[in-house]
């Protein structure tokens, strides 16, 4: 097995900065409060992704790197034209969990992941049965507690497809 970086988690937000959906890929799912751990890492990254979009002459969806964690993490950004965020953590010790020697992230190497989780949310939206206005801060406050996350598993499957296939130098997931 390679010692190739690796996606540790893929987070999507809404327009409100609320949470849609959170996908956590080993080794780190397995770890004890990696759900509450990645969940600040892409709350922290969404005052960058406000800093970076508020640039009125951008035209490309992707921002980029928005922020390396430390030696290991970053966080790579994307944000579609309705103001939905998706949030890619870059683990760069890969699935073992051991440092890699010369592997570097281009900004290129995400587009692809990108694009797949933009696939896939337009997919999600495209059905009938699906109403992104139930996913809203203020439907879920009316619900009482109801996350408002997205519970698709198609969706959710999908996700987890493109975090598991994804590596450097793919040039479509």
């Amino acid at each position: 097995m390679s010692l190739a970086p690796s996606i540790a988690c893929i987070g999507l937000m809404g327009k409100h900065d609320n949470p849609l959906h959170i996908s956590i890929f080993e080794p780190h799912s397995a770890a004890k409060g990696a759900h509450l751990e990645f969940s600040f890492l892409l709350n922290a990254s969404l005052d960058i992704f406000e800093l970076r979009t508020s640039d009125r002459n951008r035209v490309d969806q992707d921002l980029g790197m928005l922020q390396a964690i430390d030696e290991r993490l970053s966080i790579w950004g994307w944000q579609t034209g309705t103001g939905t965020k998706f949030a890619v953590i870059v683990d760069m010790w890969g699935k073992q969990g051991r440092p890699s020697t010369g592997s570097a992230i281009k900004g290129e190497d995400l587009k692809p992941v990108f694009k797949a989780l933009q696939t896939a949310y337009i997919r999600l939206l495209q059905n009938p049965f699906y109403t992104p206005d139930d996913h809203t801060p203020m439907a879920a406050a009316r619900s009482r507690g109801s996350a408002g996350e997205i519970t698709s598993k198609k969706f959710i499957a999908e996700v987890k497809r493109i975090g598991d296939v994804w590596k450097p130098g793919l040039e479509k997931v």
